[in-house]
């Protein structure tokens, strides 16, 4: 009885001494932020530059009028859906990237690379087709303005060749963000928002005697963004001599089992991702048929809170990056508390740019060109955003962070789209269409979602079912292929 005794509180101090390891020690949590920082913060900072182009187009055309604006605004929601599935699609594979780059397969992690430009360049080109030949139909889904859709038109089929562009830039960009190498994306982005601000101006508005083209221009601005971008990306691919550059067969070769593998993680994240744009899209539609002031406002206060959650949303691949290494190595324990550490600072961020946006809602919405009906509408909503922030990117880092860096992408497939569609959308659409409630009213009832969704994730986090290696048994396929 003795000796049981002795083993079992040797035992216990084995276990509270490894535990005290997991927690990081304060010279390795120093060392673990700082590799934190080295991959947060470049994706973070190009995620920035990304909304702020987003700012920066409403700004110029708002300043044409609320109904530019709104037209805008309803116009890209298609280009949104294109995005969100793109980046469903890429974000289930970067799991194995990010797998794959953790035990430095790169056979194995190029032909995943390639998959997804093979998948993403076919999507690109129905989307094409779809904004060049039935432009009209598309913006009719959105709204039943007659201005709005003509203007709105335009600016659809004159940036349709965005879809070709996006289908080459955004795979690549996932591979140099999972490799560790976010500043090279970050630079790209600069220098296309630079490129794209630059064309705005002259071309929305004709200065340096150039035409006056209105909405049109900023389409035309934004496809010769997306050229510079993913001509780039390419260069700095292949023409540098990447890690990740190879010759073209490498990228391609794939067997059954590997893409049947690769495609059973990334059905839940891309129906995910475009469902979630189709919801969001949904709520753009009830917010457009409440009048243009009322979704000008709103169109303006999304635009105003990516600013914030797309740079601080980074956290959450951040966290798919170095906790999927960690897992891809069966480092299993000490991936969940790398977890736990990332989502305590998302929180600390998250909270304190709520505080941010909620004081500053006054003076953002004084910046854009609207009624005093609109800039009023607008403050509520950007203080609500505010209010609601510390959620919104705690659920944000758990979906794209934590769950799909084990590819535990069913579970946040079902708790994102059940809570959006059974609970979002359906009070949305009561608020704006039966009750008729002030759009930002109807706003508050579209958050009530992020209340349910958090406490899911909570249990879901805590029970460590996520806590999964993805790529055992998938790194001998490259033998049968």
């Amino acid at each position: 009885m003795e000796q049981q005794n002795i083993e079992k509180k040797l035992t216990e101090k084995q276990g509270a001494v490894q535990q005290q390891q997991l927690r990081l020690p304060a010279g390795s949590r120093k060392a673990f932020y700082k590799m934190l920082a080295m991959v947060v913060l470049p994706i973070s900072l190009q995620q920035l530059i990304s909304s702020s182009l987003s700012l920066v187009d409403n700004l110029m055309i708002g300043s044409l009028g609320e109904a530019e604006l709104a037209a805008v605004g309803l116009a890209t929601q298609f280009y949104f859906i294109h995005w969100m599935m793109l980046f469903g699609f890429s974000s289930g594979c970067a799991t194995f990237m990010s797998q794959f780059f953790g035990t430095r397969d790169w056979k194995n992690f190029r032909k995943v690379v390639g998959f997804v430009i093979t998948v993403a360049f076919c999507a690109g080109v129905v989307f094409f087709l779809a904004a060049t030949f039935v432009p009209e139909k598309i913006m009719g889904i959105f709204t039943d303005d007659a201005e709005t859709i003509q203007l709105g038109v335009q600016y659809v089929k004159t940036g349709a060749f965005c879809f070709l562009c996006i289908a080459i830039n955004v795979p690549f960009t996932t591979a140099l963000r999972v490799t560790e190498q976010a500043s090279l994306p970050l630079r790209i982005s600069s220098i296309a928002f630079l490129g794209n601000t630059f064309l705005n101006y002259v071309l929305i508005f004709g200065n340096f005697g150039a035409p006056r083209m209105g909405v049109a221009g900023a389409a035309v601005a934004t496809v010769c963004c997306r050229i510079i971008e993913v001509s780039l990306t390419l260069y700095v691919v292949f023409g540098r001599r990447n890690v990740i550059a190879a010759p073209l067969r490498e990228f391609f070769g794939w067997s059954r089992p590997f893409v049947a593998r690769i495609v059973r993680n990334c059905i839940p994240t891309t129906i995910n991702e475009s469902m979630w744009s189709v919801a969001t899209a949904a709520y753009n539609a009830a917010y457009g048929h409440v009048g243009v002031t009322a979704f000008a406002a709103v169109q303006a206060g999304n635009t105003v809170l990516n600013l914030f959650t797309m740079a601080i949303y980074s956290l959450g691949d951040g966290m798919m990056i170095l906790v999927g290494q960690q897992l891809g190595q069966r480092n299993y324990d000490k991936a969940y508390h790398m977890a736990k550490e990332i989502i305590k600072v998302g929180l600390v961020v998250g909270g304190c740019a709520g505080i941010l946006l909620f004081a500053l809602s006054g003076i953002i919405a004084g910046l854009f060109n609207f009624t005093q009906e609109g800039i009023d509408t607008l403050q509520k909503i950007l203080m609500i955003y505010g209010a609601v922030m510390v959620v919104k990117l705690y659920n944000g880092i758990h979906v794209t962070g934590t769950l799909r860096a084990g590819g535990d992408t069913r579970f946040a497939m079902l708790s994102e789209l059940g809570t959006m569609w059974l609970i979002g959308v359906p009070l949305v659409y009561f608020g704006a269409l039966y009750l008729k409630l002030p759009v930002y009213l109807v706003v508050l009832m579209s958050v009530a979602e992020e209340a349910v969704k958090a406490v899911i994730l909570t249990g879901r986090f805590l029970s460590k079912k996520w806590v999964r290696n993805v790529i055992r048994g998938i790194e001998t396929m490259d033998e049968v292929m």
